[in-house]
């Protein structure tokens, strides 16, 4: 009976470990000896029983060891390449990873925002994606669910899950090691052991490392950054488990993991370089960035970037889970599963702001720039079944501590470029200003006055108080009109302090009712409540308060020279929040609670033994939360930074095919989902603001095909995904911040970024066993038609549609005791980017104003208007190198 249960528990180990926040939903492709064969060789746990793929009511994407290890899958990025509708993007560093399925998303760059794509690693939810960027170690496989699955998954499972599942401990004594050697320098090692302690443990130990160069080019600019090349990989994984079996009715998995990234990542690259050019290569020691082509359209594509800062990054992820599964004999066909984690993951982070090699602003990688996240959760599922009935349920609570430090570095260039800026929007109205590095004293100078020597002297000086006002016009420095006023001290301009508490509870049911052979129904209810407080504390350093302070005294003096609306546009740029002095030392509380159902309702028909058809609604649910940063409306700080709950609807339609002596494996699925109060975050050029958009609508369909195909060991699979999505229209008065509608006014009916109309993939297979070699390729095709990578949808931030294209061959014994394997990532060398973005003070985008001519009239956008200069973080290039393995 034990060694019964111990085969049971290797197969479908951690998903049994997948039931933490009723996290039973995940579908999963049983290990295999060899290749699967036939259809009925993949075997699922999607409804917390173990069947056929083809018996699921659920849009499920399975993906077995084997067919992970074919397309050189080692984290969540590399895993798009098997999932059609699925995106995954990181940007300003590796800490902010962000998933997207069927178009539905949140972008991950603040730590107050959780994903809409739940990720799932050994049973235990992670709330931020980028968890789920490292080594994930050995495989047994990964499932993706589309859809809200917030059922049996819980909350912020409103677009899909990603269950992801380690190979558990064995009682039968192994070890596999292997070792990988790459263009880019890129070299990984990784080994592990496994067997019995005694006839009732076993034990498991992984162990993995990973490094590589970078894969862009850095000029340095003014320095003092040194390293050349950007975007490297080091780190390291470790993790060991035990899998207990006190008796023939209990089993117990215990899981400890440790993992360090130490990198530098990430620059963004000009996709296109604005008007403000000429000042950032005035003070660049070099040109500062890619110069802009005579229209200032979009440049070439180009691995070169500019940054004289360091962007040296360092994330620790470490963990403990505890699983156990108690079959209750007494009760029938009933299974107790009580699951227990302890996470902590944290990062510390520098960042070169501005992306040139001027050094205008930074942060720096000491502790003071970075987020926290630990957390605990319970969850317990009492589950069984009777000839009519599987029933299930099941509660679930955790507490969450999440802790973001903020720190914001003003270069030498600062204060000079911020003059420039200035004083060029004031040389298009009055040319007798001159463009200048040295005004900003001008406006800050104590008890300024609007006349000729005063203010109106200083800009027509160029704040160096030299004027035609003495004898005969002869040029003589007018005191009162030098710009004598404080600038930004060069240093560390602000330090703040954010902690989020967080505490969420959950009772949940999932049944489903076999009324004939054919005919099911299955509801699922669950309801959560949620708690979240959250402590501020903002302080500015170095007396940067001073400079803001000095402007806003002399407002009155701005105004009467320049008028009102001028004054308060020269103010707030000033006044930006990082060195905005109603931030000092700034002491802020807020706390909310909220609390949801969702659930679902499926009807599941099957025709013959080749059909199944199935019909489903299903409610999802995604908790509200604060944007950890510095937000404000003109200067004056947001007083509360709550944004509401995000819920979707979601309907389906869909069948499964199994054709031609079960080798054929044919899927279909309509969809139709509609979110309400979506949580978008955008980056506005000075600060990131978290809105919530009325409605977004996503529709289409998702479908599978998998073919065993009559010669031995080939087999072909493809997905193809439609996806039609866009937001609802709606007006400013409709947003948490009105003021913020500008700069989303191409938001109201158009189509969400990282929403493709047409994804698809394509895989082959070839494993043939020869005497005692087996020999093995693989080809692996991922389709995206065009989409924007920008929030906003500004059109400098589109991707052109592409295809990327993995290969693998494999030569090794028929036993695998060794293995050669030649790979390559992205063969083609395609050249796309991962998100675009507006590059920080350099140019507008939008205007102040609504247009009503030019290439968006009814927005505030016009691209004749446009002088911002736009970002990229980019895709890989082509990798390829060749990794050896041994195992026993």
């Amino acid at each position: 009976m034990r060694l019964t249960q111990s085969l049971r528990y290797s197969v479908s180990a951690a998903v049994v470990g997948a039931v933490a926040f009723g996290l039973v939903g995940a579908a999963s492709a049983q290990d295999q000896e060899g290749p699967s064969t036939s259809v009925d060789d993949i075997i699922v746990t999607a409804q917390k029983r173990e069947q056929s793929l083809q018996d699921v009511p659920i849009v499920v994407t399975s993906l077995s060891a084997e067919a992970l290890d074919n397309a050189g899958v080692k984290d969540i990025k590399d895993l798009q390449i098997l999932t059609p509708g699925m995106t995954v993007t990181s940007t300003s560093s590796e800490a902010s990873t962000t998933v997207r399925i069927r178009g539905v998303g949140t972008v991950g760059d603040n730590p107050g925002l959780e994903s809409s794509v739940g990720v799932v690693i050994d049973g235990v939810y992670r709330s931020r994606n980028s968890v789920g960027f490292g080594d994930l170690g050995e495989l047994q496989r990964i499932e993706v669910l589309k859809g809200p699955q917030g059922t049996l998954f819980g909350k912020n499972t409103s677009a899909g899950v990603i269950n992801i599942i380690t190979q558990a401990p064995s009682f039968t004594p192994g070890y596999d090691a292997e070792l990988t050697f790459g263009n880019y320098g890129a070299m990984g090692a990784s080994g592990s052991v496994t067997g019995p302690i005694n006839d009732q443990v076993a034990f498991r130990l992984y162990a993995g490392r990973r490094v590589r160069d970078g894969f862009t080019e850095i000029d340095l600019g003014d320095g003092p950054r040194t390293d050349r090349d950007d975007g490297n990989q080091d780190f390291w994984t470790g993790r060991g488990q035990l899998l207990i079996l006190p008796n023939d009715n209990t089993s117990i998995r215990l899981i400890a993991d440790y993992s360090k990234r130490d990198e530098y990542c990430c620059v963004g690259v000009q996709v296109r370089t604005g008007q403000t050019y000429p000042f950032v290569d005035g003070l660049s020691t070099g040109t500062g960035q890619a110069p802009p082509n005579a229209t200032f359209s979009g440049l070439p594509f180009s691995r070169l970037g500019y940054a004289n800062r360091e962007d040296g990054q360092t994330i620790e992820d470490k963990g403990l889970s505890a699983e156990a599964n108690i079959d209750l004999n007494r009760w029938g066909d009933a299974t107790l599963t009580t699951v227990s984690s302890w996470r902590r993951w944290k990062s510390s982070l520098g960042q070169d702001i501005d992306y040139t090699g001027a050094d205008i602003n930074y942060r720096v990688n000491d502790g003071d720039y970075g987020y926290g996240v630990e957390n605990w959760t319970q969850e317990v599922r009492l589950a069984g079944a009777t000839d009519r009935l599987d029933w299930l349920v099941g509660a679930f609570a955790t507490r969450e501590q999440v802790s973001r430090t903020d720190s914001f570095y003003n270069g030498a260039d600062y204060t000079p470029f911020l003059s420039f800026l200035l004083s060029a929007n004031l040389n298009r109205a009055v040319p007798q200003f001159p463009v200048s590095p040295g005004i900003i004293g001008c406006f800050t100078r104590p008890g300024q006055t609007s006349g000729g020597t005063g203010l109106q002297g200083c800009l027509a000086s160029g704040g160096t108080g030299q004027l035609p006002v003495g004898p005969g016009g002869q040029i003589v420095t007018v005191a009162s009109a030098q710009a004598t006023g404080p600038g930004f001290i060069v240093g560390q301009g602000f330090r703040d302090r954010y902690n989020q508490t967080s505490e969420s509870f959950a009772l949940f049911t999932n049944n489903t009712i076999h009324l004939t052979d054919q005919f099911d129904i299955t509801v699922g209810l669950r309801y959560t409540s949620d708690t979240k407080s959250v402590d501020s504390l903002q302080t500015n350093l170095n007396n940067n308060s001073s400079t803001c302070n000095a402007a806003l005294a002399n407002s009155g003096a701005i105004g009467g020279l320049l008028g009102a609306a001028t004054a308060g546009s020269i103010v707030g740029t000033i006044c930006l929040p990082w060195v905005n002095s109603a931030f000092q030392d700034r002491v802020a509380h807020q706390d909310f609670d909220d609390s949801e159902f969702s659930g679902t309702v499926k009807a599941a028909y099957r025709l013959n033994d080749q059909l199944l058809t199935y019909v489903s609604y299903a409610r999802g649910y995604k908790s509200f939360g604060y944007n950890l940063d510095r937000t404000q409306t003109g200067v004056t700080p947001n007083a509360s930074t709550l944004f509401p709950s995000e819920t979707v609807d979601s309907y389906e339609a869909g069948f499964k095919a199994t054709l031609f002596d079960r080798k054929v494996l044919f899927n279909a699925t309509y969809f139709n989902q509609t979110v309400e109060n979506f949580q978008l975050n955008t980056f506005l050029g000075t600060a990131f603001t978290v809105e919530s958009i009325p409605e977004l609508k996503s529709q289409g369909f998702d479908a599978d095909f998998l073919w065993f195909t009559p010669i031995e060991g080939l087999s072909v699979s493809s997905g193809l995904t439609y996806t039609d999505a866009e937001y609802g229209v709606f007006t400013a008065a409709q947003l948490t911040q009105p003021s913020n509608f500008g700069a989303l006014s191409l938001l109201p009916g158009g189509t969400p970024a990282f929403a493709p109309e047409w994804s698809s993939t394509n895989s082959v297979n070839f494993e043939r066993t020869v005497g005692n070699l087996l020999f093995g390729a693989s080809l692996s095709a991922k389709y995206s038609s065009e989409y924007n990578t920008g929030s906003d949808l500004l059109p400098y931030k589109g991707q052109d549609a592409y295809t990327l294209v993995n290969g693998r061959i494999t030569l090794g014994t028929a036993d695998d005791r060794w293995t050669v394997e030649l790979w390559g990532q992205n063969l083609t060398d395609k050249e796309y980017i991962q998100v675009g973005f507006a590059a920080p003070l350099q140019g507008t985008a939008f205007q102040s104003t609504l247009q009503t001519a030019g290439s968006n009239p009814g927005t505030f956008y016009n691209a004749a208007a446009d002088t911002a200069t736009y970002n990229a973080f980019l895709g890989a290039p082509r990798t390829y190198g060749v990794t050896f393995k041994v195992k026993y």
